[in-house]
């Protein structure tokens, strides 16, 4: 709420005293002289041709005013307090005969004042208008149509509020405002925007609304809440979560049945209601929980605690683009698994990779130039992988630790020496996650093994090992053995290195290498390096297959 100024209508021109009943609200007074008990001059407009307001005009001239009136009539009651006496005769005033339902056209409450206010029902053809209006007790608009735009920015509702069933064929600005009571707040329906930016809510409060976006930016939650949405964007950028706060998707329709979705939707769109989350810049992720949400569109930059995040029920994330393409002249494929929209922008820039792959989302040309670094983007899944980390989504959180490691891979801040490193790590296993990549080099090692032994590593003719011996007087033999020194050339011809024998010899050899055991066989000089090699790679790629297993299988 602002400080009172002069209205920009023609003013009422009856005078009052301050201390009454209007000195209590901020906005419906403007005083006269400045001590004691003052003559203040009345905020509310004019209602032509008199020189009262609606409140102050005598009962026959409201009378006379209420008979001019019907269905579908245009009124202007700025400044105005409306009283519950005055409010039903209105509604009785547009009150569509054939119907029996009162229905406005366009409607101005600006900084009007109401005790009880009850639009059950009602229908605004128009635009609507209750910017810095006051609601001193409960309202309902239970019911309600709005035609056009309806404004509720800038709102005091000191008591109970009702949107339950009400629908909105325009946007629904409730901007600035604040709930001081009430604990329901729908469930409502918006064929477009509803805007909660900078709101208060002072008490746990549910929010249920069926709307093309919610938007929370700057939103002030001081206890708990619960929204339940559908087929909303929705917007939280600089949200204040001072206690738990829950964003999820309804699973179903709100209301009866009959009661038709915003925006003409269509059977299919109505089947999956999808609820995006696009923005958590500025939030305090300690507090908040989101469940069955599309983050695909969601920024997680500049997200405080993001690693307190709870992400519950079946989120979902963009994924790299698939197929296979040429890079010069090696092919790329990206293997599947979730990514944060960020990624996806630095991907698509020319400095990041030279070529991008068309598959990559760039950042609109329209959108904040805020281009995250390989190390922001660390950060980011390093905390999304702690969230699915403390919820016991271990196979999940492996996503977030490639991520991570790509990120830390591609950082040029860090040492030459580590990104290499993390190359070779992402190149044998990706990152131990990828267990068919080191099942696939495992197999290599092994073929290299035993085509390396059949060639070079086993001897030409088994080994004859030499036995000397002494004859003794007395038949006494005493004899001496002498383990053969590795050695012997291979055979020559291919027919004679590609025997069955030799290849079950290499064959064993290479398997008791990838289990660090050695074969026993009679080896040449090569063949002995062969060996010592093959039992050093073979089992590190063993423990990458078991370990990228176990990370997708562990509970």
């Amino acid at each position: 709420m602002t400080e009172p100024s002069e209205p920009l209508w023609p003013q009422c021109t009856a005078l009052t005293t301050s201390g009454t009943d209007w000195s209590g609200s901020q906005l419906a007074m403007r005083t006269w002289g400045t001590e004691g008990p003052q003559q203040v001059g009345c905020r509310g407009i004019k209602v032509s041709p008199f020189d009262e307001c609606l409140a102050h005009l005598s009962k026959t001239d409201r009378a006379e005013y209420f008979g001019r009136l019907g269905a579908g009539a245009n009124i202007d009651h700025s400044g105005t307090q409306i009283s519950e006496q005055i409010l039903k005769g209105l509604l009785a005033a547009v009150t569509d005969p054939e119907t029996e339902s009162a229905r406005f056209g366009t409607v101005n409450f600006t900084e009007a004042t109401f005790n009880i206010a009850d639009f059950e029902g009602v229908e605004f053809a128009g635009e609507v208008s209750f910017f810095e209006a006051i609601f001193k007790r409960a309202v309902h608009f239970d019911s309600a149509a709005f035609g056009g735009d309806a404004s509720f920015r800038r709102v005091l509702f000191s008591r109970g509020v009702s949107f339950g069933g009400a629908r909105f064929t325009g946007q629904a600005d409730f901007s600035g405002s604040k709930i001081e009571k009430a604990t329901q707040f729908g469930p409502l329906f918006c064929a477009g925007d509803l805007d909660l930016t900078n709101m208060t809510f002072a008490v746990p409060v549910t929010i249920e609304a069926s709307a093309v976006a919610v938007r929370c930016n700057r939103t002030r939650w001081e206890s708990t809440a619960t929204l339940r949405l559908r087929h909303a964007r929705v917007e939280l950028a600089d949200a204040v979560l001072i206690r738990p706060v829950a964003v999820t998707s309804h699973p179903s329709e709100f209301g009866t049945p009959d009661e038709r979705e915003p925006g003409q939707l269509g059977p299919s769109e109505l089947g999956t209601p999808t609820v995006r989350v696009t923005s958590l810049r500025g939030v305090d992720a300690a507090h908040l929980v989101l469940t069955d949400i599309d983050l695909s569109d969601c920024e997680f930059a500049g997200v405080f605690h993001l690693d307190q995040l709870r992400i519950e029920g079946n989120c979902i994330f963009r994924f790299p683009p698939q197929g296979v393409r040429r890079r010069w002249i090696w092919p790329e494929r990206w293997s599947r698994r979730r990514t944060v929209l960020e990624e996806h922008h630095w991907r698509a820039l020319p400095a990041a990779s030279g070529n991008p792959h068309p598959g990559w989302t760039g950042r609109p040309a329209t959108a904040p130039s805020r281009s995250s670094q390989p190390a922001d983007l660390a950060a980011t899944y390093r905390g999304l992988r702690k969230t699915f980390e403390d919820t016991k989504n271990e196979p999940d959180a492996a996503d977030f630790y490639y991520g991570e490691m790509e990120m830390r891979r591609h950082d040029s801040a860090r040492s030459l020496g580590e990104r290499r490193l993390l190359w070779a790590y992402w190149l044998l296993s990706g990152y131990g996650l990828r267990a068919m990549r080191a099942m696939g080099w495992l197999a290599f090692a092994m073929a290299a093994t035993v085509f390396t032994l059949l060639f070079w590593g086993l001897p030409a003719h088994p080994r004859v090992q030499p036995i000397t011996g002494t004859l003794d007087s007395g038949s006494d033999v005493r004899l001496s053995t002498r383990a053969p020194v590795p050695g012997g050339a291979a055979p020559g011809p291919w027919s004679d290195k590609l025997s069955k024998r030799r290849v079950d010899r290499a064959l064993r050899t290479a398997v008791n290498s990838a289990v660090f055991r050695s074969a026993g066989q009679g080896l040449t000089v090569p063949g002995t390096y062969i060996e010592m090699t093959s039992r050093l790679v073979e089992p590190v790629l063993l423990v990458m297959v078991i370990l990228a297993v176990r990370g997708r299988v562990k509970r």
